[in-house]
């Protein structure tokens, strides 16, 4: 919603500094609503009007020291100007404050709201009075909240006041927000009050869980027994608060020791009912006692014999190890489990739990296609190696994932892996990343349990972030165990018990005669060729045909020609090779009616699904390859009924179930691909003839394919036609499988 004084606000802002594109300010928007544009405008009219040269959108050490050096203080006896002033009042109005109406005078309404904005920033003891001072000039001039906002704890609020009120004016304490949500600077703010309390002095407290840290709380438990009262209680039991356990603020009372007790069986950390150093460096740091020796690890590094009986006499009793290594030829040679590693692992009477980790880097990595990709590639690896079902497989988010681009990428790639796994497979998901990342997947329903990433403690979504209510393995810390031949560096790992991998492995499959990904640089060209090339013998021209009165109106029609039809499918080769190679049969016959159906799209197909989307009809086919959704539900029951795939069957005569699937055919193209490969599986059990497979003949193949067109002579023509597009592309797909 607009606010009309911000507005006012954006206004001063492009009328005054008109000549913006000089001092780096960007012409703002002006809609009335407050952000990051507008306070780092107005961060740099301050700065133009102190006269700092270089300026900058961070109201940084510079900006704050000039405050302190010209002015001491801010207020109507020391502000230099009535556009200064005007600066001041536009930061209250977008902070949610009254501003003056940006009149250029320090007036009782602007002294009301600083005294306000003070209060709400819990530092009005400190700085009583109307007047604003650096430190509060700088929690002005940004986007913090300093009352509590959606979702926000009042305690937790009170806890960030009481920080603020307390240590704002040490040198390198800064004010942080009063919202009622932990946050990456809360969570350093109570290092660096911690440090304060040890005695350390300004310059030397850095907001780092360094040894000068770890060994001032080793000599500073709080406990009932100890009758623990004052800072120290108050700065535990809000660690406690900040990480979401339900206790009181203040001194450490028997509720505070059962609520420590629970966080300490809940992370696996010695239940002794007091604040021990292992208890506060788990509360204030994500990796907490890195001394601590875990019952799993994680490696890159083969498990041979004697590094497996190192393992066993550290005390180790779960190995995580990796599905694959998209890089073979690189540094890490081993990543990937090596022939005769589990049968070793086993032996030794350890257990397995996999990971599966390609890039994962960056945001943009993550998507649906990938995450299908993803899964299909994971369920390959986990049976080549013989993982039995019911495996868990950790998927890697391997970055700070910022929570907006958990919601847009990663959540999206999670839903997509996990209706592969759930649908092609016993296995289930799991996630290894930062504390919110996993937290968000399990909570949308993407993941059963998850793998921490708790040794990055200055990812953003480690700091102020709760250890996960289902972690399965928490990593804290790099080691080495062994020597000699035995000695290799692991991720060691505490181990919840939620997860215990697996002690016995199938004998694995084989991936022998599968599909691959079709080599795009070595085939593309000459195989759209071959395809025109059939397709024009048979009265199937580049563009246009039946159907269509002239090229002109199957452009405009949405006609899809030859190669337009082929790039498609050969663009989503990854999906077409996954589901052959899960499904064991050639990609061929799943590319060619699509490749077909997509060529021969024409105006009455576009007509039958405007008719289904008004009502008019029920069902017609639609989508990549113009499938019925009564034929789509038809055969994914007879797919799960033979254990091919997995789900709920559905009652095409079900008017929801109809509207449902059609819908997910008619705009989900990687559903509609699927239920076109589950259909080719049920119509050889229609022929009688058995499913198609691997090694199937021309006879069952072609009869495959023309059963797609339905019975009768016009799809025995249908198979005939369909039967030589197959070979064209299979003579391309063997070419790649035999490279």
């Amino acid at each position: 919603m607009a606010d009309e004084m911000v507005q006012l606000a954006q206004r001063f802002i492009n009328t005054t500094y008109n000549n913006g594109a000089t001092l780096g300010i960007s012409k703002l928007d002006e809609n009335g609503q407050t952000g990051w544009p507008v306070m780092y405008a107005l961060t740099r009219a301050l700065q133009y009007e102190m006269g700092i040269t270089a300026l900058s959108d961070s109201f940084g050490p510079t900006t704050l020291a000039t405050i302190g050096s010209k002015y001491g203080k801010l207020d109507e006896t020391t502000i230099p100007s009535a556009n200064f002033c005007r600066i001041i009042q536009s930061a209250l109005y977008c902070k949610g404050y009254d501003g003056g109406e940006i009149d250029g005078t320090y007036n009782d309404r602007v002294k009301s709201a600083i005294a306000e904005l003070h209060q709400n920033m819990g530092v009005d003891g400190t700085y009583p009075g109307s007047a604003l001072w650096p430190k509060t000039a700088k929690g002005l001039f940004n986007m913090d909240a300093y009352v509590t906002i959606s979702g926000g704890s009042d305690t937790i609020r009170s806890i960030q006041q009481w920080l603020n009120g307390r240590y704002v004016l040490r040198k390198d304490f800064y004010i942080i927000p009063c919202d009622g949500h932990h946050s990456r600077d809360v969570a350093k703010s109570m290092l660096f009050a911690i440090q304060y309390e040890l005695g350390m002095a300004d310059g030397v407290a850095n907001g780092v869980f360094g040894p000068g840290t770890q060994s001032g709380l080793k000599s500073h438990t709080v406990s009932v027994a100890n009758n623990s009262t004052g800072v120290w209680a108050q700065l535990f039991t809000a660690a406690m608060i900040l990480n979401k356990n339900t206790v009181p603020f203040g001194n450490f009372t028997a509720a505070v020791q059962s609520g420590v007790q629970t966080f300490q069986a809940f992370s696996l950390l010695p239940v002794t009912g007091a604040g021990d150093f292992p208890t506060w460096a788990s509360l204030l740091v994500s990796y907490g006692d890195q001394s601590r020796k875990g019952e799993a690890c994680d490696g890159v590094t083969v498990i041979t014999p004697e590094r497996a009986a190192a393992l066993k006499a550290a005390g180790y009793k779960y190995v995580g190890r990796y599905l694959y290594n998209p890089f073979p030829d690189g540094d890490l040679k081993e990543k990937q489990i090596q022939p005769g590693e589990l049968a070793t692992i086993k032996q030794a009477g350890l257990r397995c739990y996999p990971i599966y980790q390609t890039w994962s880097r960056s945001a943009d990595y993550f998507n649906t296609n990938q995450g299908t990709r993803d899964a299909f590639e994971a369920l390959d690896w986990a049976r080549y190696h013989g993982f039995k079902p019911g495996t868990i497989i950790y998927f890697a988010v391997d970055y700070d994932a910022m929570d907006g681009e958990v919601t847009d990428y990663v959540i999206p790639h999670f839903r997509a892996i996990t209706r592969t796994i759930s649908e092609n497979s016993k296995y289930n998901v799991g996630i290894y990343g930062a504390r919110n990342v996993c937290q968000r997947v399990i909570d949308a329903g993407y993941a059963t349990v998850c793998m921490v990433s708790d040794m990055s403690s200055g990812f953003s979504g480690n700091l102020g972030y709760p250890l996960p209510a289902k972690w399965s393995f928490d990593q804290i810390s790099t080691i080495t165990v062994g020597s000699g031949s035995g000695s290799l560096e692991i991720d060691n790992n505490i181990a919840s018990g939620r997860d215990t991998g697996q002690a016995d492995f199938d004998a694995g499959v084989s991936f022998d005669g599968l599909d691959v990904d079709l080599d795009e640089d070595a085939y593309r060209a000459s195989m759209l060729n071959a395809v025109k090339n059939y397709l024009t013998s048979i009265g199937v021209p580049e563009t246009g045909g039946e159907g269509w009165t002239a090229d002109d109106d199957w452009a405009t029609l949405g006609g899809i020609s030859t190669t337009e039809a082929f790039n498609a499918v050969v663009d989503a080769d990854w999906l077409f090779t996954s589901l052959a190679r899960t499904l064991r049969v050639r990609k061929a016959l799943i590319q060619a009616p699509v490749m077909w159906e997509l060529r021969k799209l024409n105006p009455l197909d576009f007509a039958a699904d405007a008719a289904v989307k008004a009502g008019l009809k029920d069902d017609c086919s639609t989508g990549w390859g113009q499938i019925f959704a009564k034929t789509a539900i038809q055969a994914r029951n007879y797919c799960i009924g033979e254990g091919i795939i997995n789900g709920t069957g559905l009652d095409y005569e079900n008017e929801d179930d109809l509207e449902n699937v059609w819908n997910k055919l008619h705009d989900d193209q990687e559903y509609n691909v699927r239920s076109v490969a589950y259909t080719l599986l049920w119509n050889g059990e229609l022929l009688g003839i058995g499913r198609p497979n691997l090694n199937s003949s021309v006879h069952v193949t072609e009869a495959v394919l023309g059963r797609y067109n339905g019975e009768g002579p016009d799809a025995e023509q249908y198979g005939q036609e369909l039967m030589g597009l197959y070979n064209v592309l299979e003579n391309y797909n063997a070419l790649s499988r035999a490279e």
